[in-house]
């Protein structure tokens, strides 16, 4: 049976979905993940509990050859790491699958999306002088995970990223969602999209948040306050998570235009009830699809792309903080209750349905 979403709670985001309400509404976007649930009781460095995992976005799918995915990169708070964004803000693209895990698992994500782009794409790295780097990103997941025991392997990275597809997307507790908390519910993956029409042709906005971040009392949900009303089963005293947010479009746009639309994240993770905590990395991503063209170092000198003007991003932009605003919701009701590892034996609760539904009326939101 699948998981229930905001939508089927009856929640009312605004906003006109996509066919799977997903970041796989963009054509093109496969998503795969790999998640790894053992063990029980205390925990024991390189022996678990393993509550983590890797999501792997192909923005592009499996396709033969190597192209530009152009993007736009934005950081409202550092604590956190996503690899090759230097690249991003220079060139303005990337060329790899994303991939997300947990903070200690960068490394080996890193090493294996290195090893898939070479042999996926053999022929253009054997005959040209290419190099790789992979749009890694992270969460920390210590409170539910023994992260310390960096339990990912190569072989989970390339199952994520081989695993990919397209159609509907799992939340909740899933790939580098898995051991995740949001607002001190148990969190996790969450994704969403929106259609937005242009000059008469519709185009899809898509996200995918892993969520970590927040406390209780910020939450709020199409504007209730349900952090002060579902105050049971707090955790933390000071904000100590994360959130990555992937922004996919078929959209034409240049890539200062995407990191505009990376920026959004912001307002959108804002609209859940967090002013960006001075200890989470908030560190987001917008790439395009469209534009689609070969290697610039294969390319002729003088290249055309083409762009929607600037003056009609506003549309674009409210589409992005209501799919990024309900990615963090999906994310918190699909997910499932944990066992804490450090400190021992909690429960991160997942969020009530029915509880939040009582709250929601109170206010007349459902």
């Amino acid at each position: 049976m699948s998981k229930k979403r905001a939508r089927d709670l009856g929640l009312p985001f605004p906003g006109i979905p996509g066919e799977f309400n997903a970041l796989t509404d963009v054509p093109g976007v496969e998503i795969g993940f790999t998640t790894i649930i053992e063990g029980e009781g205390q925990v024991q460095i390189g022996k678990g509990p393993i509550r983590t995992g890797v999501t792997a976005i192909l923005p592009r799918g499996k396709k033969e050859k190597m192209k530009p995915i152009w993007a736009g990169f934005y950081s409202l708070n550092g604590n956190g790491e996503m690899t090759g964004v230097h690249w991003v803000n220079d060139g303005g693209y990337f060329l790899s699958p994303i991939c997300i895990t947990n903070t200690h698992s960068v490394g080996i994500a890193h090493h294996a999306t290195t090893k898939w782009m070479v042999n996926n794409y053999e022929k253009q790295f054997s005959t040209e002088h290419l190099w790789a780097m992979p749009v890694i990103a992270e969460t920390y997941d210590g409170v539910l995970n023994d992260i310390n025991g960096q339990h990912i392997t190569e072989e989970h990275v390339l199952s994520a990223i081989d695993g990919a597809h397209p159609g509907p997307v799992s939340e909740g507790n899933v790939g580098g969602g898995t051991g995740m908390i949001c607002y001190e519910f148990k969190g996790g993956t969450g994704t969403s999209s929106r259609v937005v029409t242009i000059n008469g042709q519709q185009h899809h906005i898509g996200v995918l948040v892993q969520a970590n971040f927040g406390l209780r009392e910020w939450l709020t949900i199409i504007g209730v306050p349900v952090g002060k009303h579902m105050s049971n089963g707090k955790l933390l005293e000071n904000e100590q998570g994360s959130i990555i947010v992937i922004i996919g479009t078929d959209i034409p746009m240049l890539p200062h235009q995407l990191k505009r639309v990376a920026k959004r994240a912001a307002i959108g993770i804002g609209r859940s009830g967090s002013p960006g905590g001075n200890s989470s990395g908030d560190i987001f991503l917008a790439f395009s699809t469209a534009n689609e063209m070969d290697i610039l170092q294969l390319s002729q000198e003088k290249l055309t792309m083409e762009f929607v003007n600037d003056e009609g991003f506003d549309p674009i932009y409210e589409a992005v903080c209501q799919a990024v605003d309900e990615s963090v919701v999906n994310a918190l009701i699909a997910a499932e209750s944990m066992t804490t590892v450090k400190p021992y034996g909690k429960i991160v609760h997942a969020i009530n349905h029915e509880e939040l539904l009582r709250v929601m009326r109170e206010y007349n939101r459902v």
